[in-house]
This record gives C-alpha cells, sequence and structure tokens, in this order.
C-alpha cells in the first residue's frame, strides 16, 4: 500500500512541477514566436531546452528526492530527448505545416512529454535512487 501512495504522490509532485516548467515553456514559446517572429521549430526548440532544465532541477529535488549521480541523470534524461525532440520537432513541424493551430500542436505535444518523460524519469532515470537524498532521522535512545 506504502508504494502505490508513493506512487501517487510522485505522479501528483511531477505534474504540478511539471505545470511550472509548461509555464515557462508556453510563455517563452509565446514571447519567441509572437514577439521574436521565430517560426515553430526554433521556437519550440528553445522553450523545450528552458522546461526541461527546470523540470529536471526541481522534480529531481522535490518528486524523488534523489541523491544520484548529477551528470549520470542529466545523461539519461538528454537521451531521452534525444529520441523525443527530434519526433516532437518533426511532427510539430509537421502539423503546424499542415496548418493546425501551434498552440494546439504546442499543448499535445507537452501532454505527450508530460505522461512519458514521468515514466521515463522514475523507473530510468531514477530507478533504485528514488528518497536517497532524504536526510535520516535521528535515533532516539
Amino acid at each position: 500500500m506504502k508504494a502505490k501512495n508513493e506512487n501517487v504522490v510522485h505522479m501528483i509532485k511531477f505534474f504540478l512541477l511539471s505545470v511550472s516548467a509548461g509555464i515557462i515553456q508556453a510563455v517563452s514559446f509565446t514571447l519567441l514566436f509572437e514577439i521574436g517572429h521565430l517560426i515553430y521549430l526554433p521556437a519550440y526548440l528553445i522553450a523545450l531546452t528552458l522546461s526541461v532544465l527546470w523540470n529536471f532541477t526541481l522534480n529531481r529535488k522535490f518528486t524523488f528526492k534523489s541523491a544520484a549521480n548529477i551528470p549520470l541523470a542529466m545523461t539519461k534524461v538528454a537521451l531521452y530527448y534525444a529520441v523525443f525532440t527530434p519526433a516532437s520537432t518533426w511532427w510539430g513541424d509537421a502539423l503546424t505545416n499542415a496548418n493546425w493551430n501551434e498552440y494546439l500542436v504546442l499543448f499535445l505535444t507537452m501532454v505527450t512529454n508530460l505522461i512519458t518523460e514521468f515514466l521515463f524519469t522514475k523507473y530510468v532515470v531514477y530507478r533504485n535512487q528514488i528518497n536517497t537524498a532524504v536526510k535520516k532521522q535521528p535515533e532516539v535512545e
């Protein structure tokens, strides 16, 4: 029962912190797309990079409380994005070229990212490393 509750807590925390990363991504995308007049592809890539850095940092500390090797954990996240970024860039570019609304494409891509990144982060990046940064309570004699 404890593991099930912990999974629910992880999902909720990951979702809430990812919302903050999503806000960073949406705002930076909007600024780059609307004000900077960048086309979808570079605006998306820059916004995605900003949100990934934010999300990795917060979720490592607050959701998974992991003391895992940071360069190794970030490398694993980079490997996830080595697959996700080209795929999402390709479908985003294809859908916007097919006259889909850029914000609808961005939203659907962000939902796909949220679900797949949670699963990858929990079961690959921090596998056997969750709650390793939690301070142990001193034993009472």
